[in-house]
């Protein structure tokens, strides 16, 4: 059987890709080089309009099973300045759903790797790609390893990137830029909190902050976000790094008190880098693979899952015209530009505010006198109110 399309990686974007394409009656062949479930470092958060896309993939029901709701987020300031605000319907923007959700990696990529194989997909896993197939200007498909230390080739019309952070596709190509913002994360999971519910918290204390997100009944992911160059004189001591950032975020010490870490520490940075626009065709990037920006609260995987949907869009109208040119794939490109420049432009000047101990001050205590504009900002974040709107409640009084 021809294949119409190679999806590499069966992460949330790579396999939301893949189901995508093959509910369009597209010949997909998906590989993974791992072999699932796996762990995965991630904030583990899904925002309101995620469930939209989760219900387009068939997963959304096997998703509720296991999914924390989370009403809404509550940010502690430097100074101790509390705002909270809730997912709900702002004007004439409504969320899909007036919660966020918050899950286990481990359990989504099972959800979403089930759902791929109810479906026509040739899937492979610990099928390792390491090269690019390219020939002139276009993208042939790649070379890879399987389990069994097999070289194999896989040709396709297209190839679709989604293979995530370390993308050998985009560093093969020469795409991967680093990005002026150098921080890392660090992860672990801790229970016996007092009072976790159904409030993601984040906790800022430049230059660092920290996301308590509530996974599962007395469980929560805990991330350490700090600069990269911070950890150098802690190498080989992650585990007293890790506690010394928590004890130097003080309101973040007082809220983990009496807690217990249950999981050991993961790290990964910097977490923002930048990824060309292929200039080749026959190649789509998708989710972390086309690059990655840290935005504050963690909603990387709706970005994977709607790049995915927008890529899927482009590819089925291509290989239909049968035309999968740089020229033509470049619609990808615009429509990823048109969905997140904005957001990635509201969370850029949230990377300034946090990094800085009076504007963080200053405008936590702005926000905490005007709650509508708590709530655009939020409902940004969560992806259901335009940035434009954010920007006219600033300019309002």
């Amino acid at each position: 059987m021809t294949t119409d399309v190679i999806v590499v990686g069966a992460g949330p974007a790579g396999a939301a890709t893949a189901i995508f394409l093959a509910e369009h009656g597209l010949s997909v062949r998906l590989v993974d080089r791992a072999r699932f479930p796996r762990p995965k470092i991630c904030g583990e958060y899904l925002s309101p309009e995620a469930p939209r896309l989760l219900d387009r993939l068939g997963a959304l029901k096997a998703v509720d099973a296991v999914a924390s709701p989370l009403s809404g987020m509550r940010i502690t300031a430097p100074d101790g300045t509390t705002l909270v605000a809730t997912y709900r319907p702002i004007g004439a923007w409504r969320p899909y759903r007036e919660h966020a959700m918050a899950l286990p990696r481990e359990a989504l990529d099972a959800i979403l790797v089930d759902r791929v194989r109810s479906l026509p997909v040739d899937f492979s896993e610990q099928v390792r790609v390491t090269d690019v197939i390219v020939s002139g200007d276009r993208v042939l498909g790649v070379e890879a390893v399987d389990g069994a230390r097999r070289r194999l080739t896989l040709r396709a019309p297209l190839t679709i990137a989604a293979d995530g952070r370390a993308s050998v596709v985009a560093q093969r190509l020469g795409l991967r830029r680093p990005h002026r913002l150098q921080r890392m994360a660090l992860v672990t999971y801790v229970e016996d909190i007092a009072g976790l519910g159904r409030f993601g918290e984040i906790f800022v204390d430049p230059p660092d902050y920290a996301i308590l997100n509530p996974v599962a009944p007395g469980r929560a992911n805990l991330s350490v976000v700090v600069p990269v160059a911070h950890a150098a004189p802690w190498s080989g001591r992650l585990d007293a790094f890790f506690d010394a950032r928590v004890k130097q975020l003080r309101h973040l010490a007082r809220r983990v008190a009496g807690g217990r870490r249950v999981a050991e520490i993961r790290a990964m940075g910097p977490l923002a880098y930048r990824v060309d626009t292929p200039r080749t065709g026959g190649l789509l990037l998708v989710g972390d693979a086309a690059g990655f920006f840290d935005p504050f609260t963690g909603e990387g995987i709706f970005n994977g899952l709607r790049s995915a949907e927008l890529a899927a869009e482009t590819a089925v109208q291509a290989l239909r015209r049968g035309d999968v040119s740089a020229q033509t794939l470049a619609g990808y490109e615009r429509a990823r530009r048109l969905v997140f420049a904005d957001k990635e432009r509201v969370t850029r000047v949230l990377q300034v505010v946090i990094a800085h101990r009076p504007l963080a001050n200053l405008a936590a205590r702005l926000l905490a006198r005007r709650q509508h504009l708590l709530d655009l900002l939020l409902g940004v974040l969560g992806d259901f109110v335009p940035p434009r709107a954010l920007v006219r409640g600033i300019l309002t009084r």
